[in-house]
Formats: C-alpha cells, sequence, structure tokens
C-alpha cells in the first residue's frame, strides 16, 4: 500500500545538526580584574601639571612633564616609550620599553617581551638615584580559556630574601572566572604567605569582582548605564590594619563638549571630583580637579595641561 498522506520516510527526514559551542574566551590578567571599576574614579590631582606628548614615529614617542606643587619642590619627569611591530591587539604591542626618569635621576623602567604565542615576559626595573630599589620579573603563560602567572620580586640570593606571587584565573563559562593569588614572602628571620581567592561575573552592562583572603576582602562593582553614565562602587578591608572603605564613583562623558566629568565620595568623608576637556582642532586636553576630606579638614586642588 503507497504512502497515501504523503509523509517522507523516516530516512529523508533533514536532521538538526549539532550545536557548537563557542569556545570560552581567555579571562586576562589578574591584575586587571577590578580595572574597569577603577578608571571610573578620578585620579589624584594637585598643584599644576604640564605634559608636552612627542612622537617621533611610528615606534618611539617620548613626553615631558613639569609639575609645581606646594607640598614640595617642582619636579620633572622625561617619559620615553618604544614599540615594536608585533602586535596582538590594539593595546599590546611587543616588544615594548617603557622609562620614566626624574630631575633627580630616579628611574622606572618596564620591559615587555613576547617569547612565544602565549608566553610573555615583564621586567620591572626601580632606582632612586644610583641605588637599585626594586627588580621584579614576570612570566605569564595565556590558555585558551585560562592564565597563568608567576612573579619574583626582589630575588636576593646571597641575603636570602624572595617574593613570589602565583595568579590562576579560568573561565568556567563565558561570564564567569574563578582563580586566587598566593603571596609567598622570605627573608632572615621572617616567612610567610598569603592566598587569596578571586571571583569575576561579567554581565551585559555590569561586572562584579570579589577578592577574598587572610589579608582582607576587596569586592568592586562596575555598571555602565548608557554611552554616557558608567558608575562603580568599591569596598576593600585589611585584617592586618583593622580599616575598611567603601567608595562611590561615577563617569560622565558628554561629547558634544568633548568633556569628562569623573568624582568621587568614600566613608574616610572624602570627596573629589576631575573636569577633562578637549580643545579640538589643537591637540591639548585641560584638566582641573579638587578634593576635600572633611574628617581630616584637608583640601587640595590640580590643574594641568597636556599637549599632544
Amino acid at each position: 500500500m503507497g504512502n497515501t498522506l504523503g509523509l517522507a520516510p523516516m530516512g529523508a527526514l533533514p536532521r538538526r545538526s549539532p550545536r557548537r559551542e563557542e569556545p570560552l574566551p581567555n579571562p586576562g590578567s589578574f591584575d586587571e580584574l577590578h580595572r574597569l571599576c577603577k578608571d571610573v574614579f578620578p585620579a589624584q590631582m594637585e598643584g599644576v601639571k604640564l605634559v608636552v606628548n612627542k612622537v617621533l614615529s611610528s615606534h618611539f614617542q617620548v613626553a615631558h612633564t613639569v609639575h609645581m606643587s606646594a607640598l614640595g619642590l617642582p619636579g620633572y619627569h622625561l617619559h620615553a616609550a618604544y614599540a615594536g611591530d608585533w602586535q596582538l591587539s590594539p593595546t599590546e604591542v611587543f616588544p615594548t620599553v617603557v622609562g620614566d626618569m626624574d630631575s633627580s635621576g630616579s628611574l622606572n623602567a618596564q620591559v615587555l617581551l613576547l617569547l612565544a604565542e602565549r608566553l610573555r615576559a615583564k621586567a620591572v626595573f626601580q632606582t632612586q638615584q644610583a641605588k637599585f630599589l626594586t627588580w621584579q620579573f614576570d612570566g605569564e603563560y595565556r590558555g585558551d580559556d585560562y592564565t597563568a602567572t608567576l612573579t619574583l620580586g626582589n630575588p636576593d640570593l646571597i641575603g636570602e630574601s624572595v617574593i613570589m606571587v602565583a595568579h590562576f584565573l579560568q573561565s568556567l563559562t563565558h561570564r564567569l572566572v574563578l582563580g586566587g593569588e598566593l603571596v609567598y614572602h622570605r627573608r632572615p628571620g621572617e616567612e610567610g604567605a598569603i592566598l587569596t581567592l578571586a571571583g569575576k561575573y561579567s554581565a551585559v552592562h555590569w561586572v562584579a569582582t570579589l577578592n577574598v583572603g587572610s589579608g582582607g576582602a576587596h569586592a568592586s562593582y562596575y555598571h555602565k548605564a548608557n554611552e554616557q553614565v558608567q558608575v562603580g562602587v568599591e569596598f576593600e578591608a585589611n585584617t592586618r590594619l583593622q580599616d575598611t572603605t567603601f567608595s562611590f564613583g561615577y563617569h560622565l562623558t558628554v561629547p558634544q563638549a568633548n568633556m569628562v566629568f569623573r568624582g568621587l565620595v568614600d566613608s574616610n568623608w572624602c570627596v573629589g571630583a576631575v573636569l577633562e576637556k578637549k580643545m579640538p582642532p589643537l591637540p591639548v586636553t585641560l584638566a582641573l580637579g579638587a578634593f576635600l576630606n572633611h574628617w581630616r579638614n584637608r583640601f587640595h586642588c590640580g590643574f594641568s595641561i597636556t599637549v599632544g
């Protein structure tokens, strides 16, 4: 008997192709867990500052900074940066060499290298005139969905002292990242370690991050209301100092006026704000900031001009 209903045979039915799950993203570096929230808060300003940036070539640029303040002597900084040809992202170029020297001869320098496709290395040096203060070496491996980092700070084989920091982050889902930090320090007569656990959850318009360990806790919440308004909330607790701080910051962008406004208020009765204004077509940015601590009755303000 024929197929009077006109139905196709079972073998002829189209089969659904199995759904391919997108691979989990790399969680990034441990130091950048709270970066979105911290970028909302204004940077401290005091005195008068003039910054002149000069691009010498596609690889090399310099900056001159003159700072005058009522709290100290006037200072001058020379900043130089070299960027290589290997660009992995808009913000990552290898190799990179950055140096900053002030008028007293003190130097801060960083060297970033890409040893392999997934392996990165960084060296940091800090001197005070002719004396070394800090030397630090980092190695970071970035897998498909995890990041592992090992840092050695001020290693001294003769004095038997060293600071070791290990970081690990793992993407469990496209929005959830878990990991931890282990800090080990050793010097004659003293040795110890501190373990910190970390978690980060990223939604479409907000990011929540939490670090908890024996040394304290650090929690942050970042929310992007729209293209013009961003807010951030931070909570920090230090068990050694027996101190806790709660901060609220906001970031307002006014593209029609080429202005950016950042403000903050915290639990220490401190309020502050910074207003940045670009002056197109001139390559000039003006910034004016003021900060007031009601508890300690301290007020300071700053003004800066950036050219280039």
